[in-house]
């Protein structure tokens, strides 16, 4: 009877999130307090009035999202909950694996914050403007995407960025391989081939110098065994080992989130439920399309804490 917390990425967002977290809980509000202090920047205000443009920008939206996610985490153990007692495995989606790691006491809620800021700068910074895109392609099998991927390319880049499982995948890379891919996608069969919104090529080999920066970046902060083993983005394997999740961190910025994957290896590895810890419930959506015997509950708000406590005893 085996737990998993998770951690949502990026998408999550929204104006207002983490509000009555802060308003119920003084721990809950000495996160964002600290969080603020990292940065330098009121970035509470910005998370619980807006604008919703400025919040969804990469640099602000990452840290904000594991702001949220880790005020609820000290919500939780103001009322006597741990972390080491109850969970089994921490993972999170994307930007999710940092809140997961701050959660278990890899890195402190302050170097999160900072890390998370130069993250979402060396990202953004990676490919210029409108050279990159994204596209997420549902109801087709993966080996077909994988074609269509490689058939586009033409000694560019594009590649699968997100496997989220349910039927959907998300390709990235090269804008005119991507946009190429997508209708190639759409005459092999699939049901929606639908370009994305966003400001880079993530988690495709565009990313590169982000990467590297990251590797550095984690490099200068300290570094701790987390409390609660790490299922990687990268590798869909557990490991408490601090210099091989460093490692894993940036590699993530240049490779596949598998997130299918991760939700599989938790059903084939005893976890029972997946607590979404942190903003909204996309996580617990896919992880429902994934793995129907695998319960899920969102921990996002105060009424959410309450229930929560009572389900995890």
């Amino acid at each position: 009877m085996a737990v998993a917390f998770t951690f949502p990425g990026q998408g999550s967002q929204a104006v207002g999130m983490g509000k009555d977290l802060a308003d119920a809980f003084p721990e809950a509000r000495r996160v964002f307090s600290e969080v603020d202090d990292a940065l330098g920047q009121d970035l509470s205000k910005l998370i619980w009035e807006g604008p919703e443009e400025t919040l969804t920008l990469t640099a602000n939206a990452q840290p904000a999202l594991m702001a949220v996610s880790l005020a609820a985490i000290r919500a939780l153990e103001a009322r006597g909950f741990s972390l080491k007692d109850k969970v089994t495995y921490v993972a999170g989606h994307s930007l999710g694996e940092y809140s997961a790691l701050a959660a278990a006491g890899f890195v402190s809620v302050a170097d999160a914050a900072r890390l998370l800021r130069i993250r979402g700068n060396a990202m953004q910074a990676a490919v210029p403007a409108g050279e990159g895109a994204m596209a997420a392609i549902i109801g087709l099998e993966q080996a077909d995407v994988e074609a269509a991927c490689a058939e586009a390319a033409k000694g560019s880049v594009c590649q699968i960025a997100n496997d989220n499982g349910g039927g959907q995948l998300v390709i990235s890379g090269a804008r005119a391989a991507v946009e190429l891919a997508a209708k190639l996608c759409t005459e092999k069969g699939a049901k929606r081939a639908l370009m994305l919104q966003v400001s880079a090529p993530f988690h495709s080999a565009l990313m590169a110098p982000a990467a590297e920066i990251m590797r550095e970046a984690l490099a200068g902060v300290t570094k701790n065994a987390p409390v609660v083993p790490l299922v990687s983005n990268v590798t869909v394997t557990p490991t408490s080992d601090p210099e091989i999740i460093a490692r894993r961190l940036f590699e993530q910025v240049i490779g596949r989130v598998r997130w299918r994957e991760t939700v599989e290896w938790f059903g084939a590895n005893g976890v029972t439920t997946l607590y979404e810890v942190g903003a909204g419930k996309v996580l617990s959506g896919l992880a429902r399309r994934i793995n129907r015997d695998i319960a899920t509950t969102s921990v996002g708000t105060a009424a959410e804490i309450e229930t929560a406590l009572a389900a995890l005893g």
